[in-house]
C-alpha cells in the first residue's frame, strides 16, 4: 500500500512540474502575437470586429518522442460561442516548430492540410464576438500525434476532429487568447 501511495505521488508531481513521461519538458507552445490568458491584437480579428483576420503566429518546443506529425485547434469555449472552430489544421510535418504570422492559406507548411472552420471556409478565421458578451476565449491547442497523416476531409466537425485524434497523440499543449467586444 505504501508502495502505491509513493508511486501516485511520483505521478502527480511530475504532472505538477510538467515534465512528460519520459523525464523531458512538457510540449509548450506560444505566441509572439499574445501572451497565454491576454488579448489576441486587433490584426489577427475578422473585419467585421475591426480586423483584419491575419493568423496568428505559433511557436512550439519539447517535441515528444515518437511525435510523427501534428493538428492544431483553435476553438472559441465561450458559452455563446459553443466551440466555435476558428482553424482546424492537420498533418503538419514533425520536424516543423512553428507557424508562421498569415500563414493560412497562403504560405501553410508543406504536407498540412487546413481543414473549414465555423465560419464555413478553409483555413483560419479570427475572432468576431457578439458584442455585449464580454471577452471570449480562444484556446489554442497543438496536438502531437504518433501517426504520420491523417485522412480527413475538407469539412470535417470538430466532434470529428477529436475522435480521429483520439488515442494518437503523444502530447498536447495550448494557451488561450482573449477577445471581447
Amino acid at each position: 500500500m505504501k508502495k502505491c501511495f509513493l508511486l501516485l505521488i511520483v505521478v502527480l508531481l511530475l504532472f505538477i512540474n510538467q515534465k512528460n513521461v519520459l523525464g523531458g519538458e512538457a510540449m509548450e507552445i506560444s505566441s509572439t502575437a499574445f501572451k497565454d490568458g491576454e488579448k489576441i491584437p486587433i490584426q489577427y480579428v475578422m473585419p467585421g470586429a475591426g480586423g483584419k483576420n491575419i493568423s496568428i503566429p505559433l511557436v512550439w518546443k519539447n517535441v515528444p518522442a515518437g511525435t510523427k506529425s501534428f493538428c492544431l485547434s483553435i476553438v472559441d469555449i465561450h458559452p455563446v460561442a459553443q466551440n466555435w472552430v476558428h482553424w482546424l489544421v492537420i498533418n503538419i510535418p514533425p520536424q516543423v516548430t512553428f507557424i508562421e504570422e498569415g500563414a493560412s492559406k497562403k504560405k501553410m507548411l508543406k504536407g498540412s492540410v487546413e481543414l473549414k472552420n465555423s465560419w464555413g471556409n478553409i483555413g483560419y478565421g479570427g475572432p468576431q464576438p457578439p458584442r455585449g458578451t464580454g471577452d471570449h476565449s480562444y484556446v489554442v491547442t497543438l496536438y502531437a500525434l504518433n501517426i504520420e497523416k491523417l485522412d480527413l476531409g475538407g469539412n470535417t466537425s470538430l466532434s470529428a476532429f477529436k475522435r480521429a485524434i483520439e488515442g494518437k497523440a503523444v502530447g498536447s499543449a495550448s494557451i488561450i487568447g482573449k477577445y471581447g467586444r
